[in-house]
């Protein structure tokens, strides 16, 4: 007779091993820039910072994730950071900060709208607020590429749900 209880302990380890190595991070700060690249693939977005180059590594508009990677000048990662996050949106200076400030900080929107009547351009970054909710984070510019305000709410993608449509 076969017994299932080792075959259900070996197929439980197995996914928690699974889990573990989805929780370390995939990179550490020292790493040569090529295994970073060979680990994370090629980015989604590139920027220069100074003497270093910020790889960006978005997760999809549904993936209310964005990393940066950032490379020294000595072709080393310095840090890896999930970006999509109240402290780092915090750190959006308004009527400092252009276009360019914003993608170095926090990456590209997942989606840009143009407000006509008040003459601002929308950038859409949905994320996890608190790890828990369902957000959207709304930077806008004037028509100089300047940071104007910074909205926080509810991610309307996933509002239907909450009143069961």
């Amino acid at each position: 007779m076969k017994q299932p209880f080792p075959l259900l302990l070996a197929g439980l380890l197995l996914s928690l091993g699974g889990c573990a190595s989805l929780l370390a991070p995939p990179v550490n700060p020292g790493e040569p820039e090529a295994q970073v690249l060979a680990r994370l693939g090629n980015p989604t977005g590139t920027y220069q910072d100074g003497n270093d180059v910020l790889w960006e590594y978005a997760r999809g508009p549904y993936g209310q994730a964005t990393y940066m990677a950032k490379i020294g000048p000595d072709h080393r990662l310095i840090s890896y950071e999930q970006v999509l996050t109240l402290e780092k949106f915090a750190t959006i200076k308004v009527g400092q900060f252009n276009q360019a400030d914003v993608l170095r900080t926090i990456g590209k929107p997942f989606e840009t709208i143009y407000y006509d009547r008040v003459k601002l351009n929308g950038w859409n970054y949905a994320y996890k607020e608190a790890g828990v909710w369902n957000s959207e984070m709304t930077v806008y510019f004037d028509d100089s590429g300047i940071v104007r305000k910074l909205e926080n709410g509810p991610d309307p993608r996933y509002e239907h749900s909450r009143f069961g449509r």
